[in-house]
């Protein structure tokens, strides 16, 4: 991919009100009628937002493992039911050697029937169709226990299976409702602001992203822009493509996504499936240092990796944020960075792979 996208979406950025120089020091907020500042307001509201997006995160772990689960309860029944159909076929055979076992049975041994026989030839000859048909018989016992230790095998196996997928909706539902209890408290603490007061917090943080910002490309976190992959360049046009569309917790598009939907979904459509949550994206993919980023790359945040972004390059990131907010260019300091991912790990650049 060119450097020509990564033009755009900066320029875009910029156009939309990202700065990254620094903007003027703002007056210490004085406390509010309620006894606390703005600033403590605002780190209420970013450990809001942080509880609600771990939550969310760990929703949509329970939601992977449910969807994964259900998947193999599907596989096992019908293992089973295959099972069933063989065992009873397999009952169907043993019951047709038991009616010939009693219409054929006799007293006499194959060893005295070979004294009696007036041709022992024929009666060696015969004792050999005997001898096999008893190997088959022995056959047919033999599959028919063989099969019906699978039925009771599969069977528990799958009654399991049912009882931790029950467990796993069950944990989903617990899951969920966290989630919308953390958002509430997010929501009830933005009720109780006043239109000044929700200026002013997003003045304070607007400067403090452009501070963080500035002393993170200060501080030589990051070289020079690189070319991305052929797969890194097509999981950022998608990316890019969703710019302007809705943050929604649990959601992985098409038209709603939370941070680490963004990020799997882009990589999927680029033929480079990655896990579904941020933490397993950070636990999973390979690793590369931060001067070694290169568009498409995925940067991690936060000790527990509960937020993730893609990059784009000149230090920016495009991210689904949070919830009120749409898809956009954020600058790459906007949290505290703990570190970056490669799915495509050793694929070279673009200009390279020619």
């Amino acid at each position: 991919m060119s450097g020509r996208l990564l033009r755009l979406v900066c320029t875009a950025a910029v156009a939309a009100g990202t700065v990254l120089a620094p903007l003027p020091a703002a007056a210490v907020p004085a406390p509010e009628p309620g006894g606390r500042t703005v600033s403590q307001q605002l780190t209420d509201l970013h450990r809001l937002y942080r509880e609600a997006e771990k939550a969310t995160e760990t929703y949509n772990a329970t939601a992977e493992k449910l969807k994964k689960q259900r998947a193999e309860v599907t596989r096992l029944d019908r293992a089973l039911a295959r099972a069933r159909l063989s065992l009873h076929d397999s009952r169907g055979a043993a019951g047709r050697l038991a009616r010939q076992q009693y219409q054929g049975s006799t007293d006499i041994s194959p060893y005295v029937r070979l004294l009696l026989a007036r041709d022992p030839q024929q009666a060696l000859d015969q004792g050999h169709v005997i001898g096999q048909l008893a190997r088959e018989r022995a056959e047919t016992v033999g599959r028919l226990t063989g099969t019906e230790k699978k039925a009771d095998e599969l069977a528990r196996k799958a009654r399991k299976a049912l009882d931790d997928q029950l467990s796993l909706a069950e944990r989903q539902k617990k899951d969920r409702d966290d989630v919308r209890g953390r958002l509430k408290d997010v929501e009830q603490l933005l009720v109780s602001l006043t239109p000044e007061q929700l200026a002013t917090l997003a003045q304070l943080e607007k400067n403090g992203i452009a501070k963080a910002q500035q002393q993170f490309m200060a501080s030589g976190a990051l070289s020079d822009d690189r070319e991305p992959s052929r797969e890194g360049g097509r999981a950022l046009r998608y990316a890019v493509q969703q710019l302007g569309k809705p943050y929604q917790w649990g959601a992985q598009g098409p038209k709603t996504y939370d941070c680490s939907g963004l990020t799997s979904q882009a990589w999927d459509h680029a033929g480079t499936p990655v896990p579904r949550t941020s933490q397993e994206q950070w636990a999973q993919l390979p690793k590369v240092p931060l001067q070694q980023l290169r568009p498409g790359d995925l940067v991690v945040y936060f000790p527990e990796a509960t937020h993730i972004a893609m990059y784009v390059g000149r230090g920016m990131v495009i991210q689904a944020p949070r919830t009120g907010e749409d898809v956009k260019v954020s600058p790459i300091a906007t949290y505290p960075v703990l570190g970056a991912v490669r799915p495509d790990g050793g694929q070279a650049p673009a200009t390279e792979a020619r």
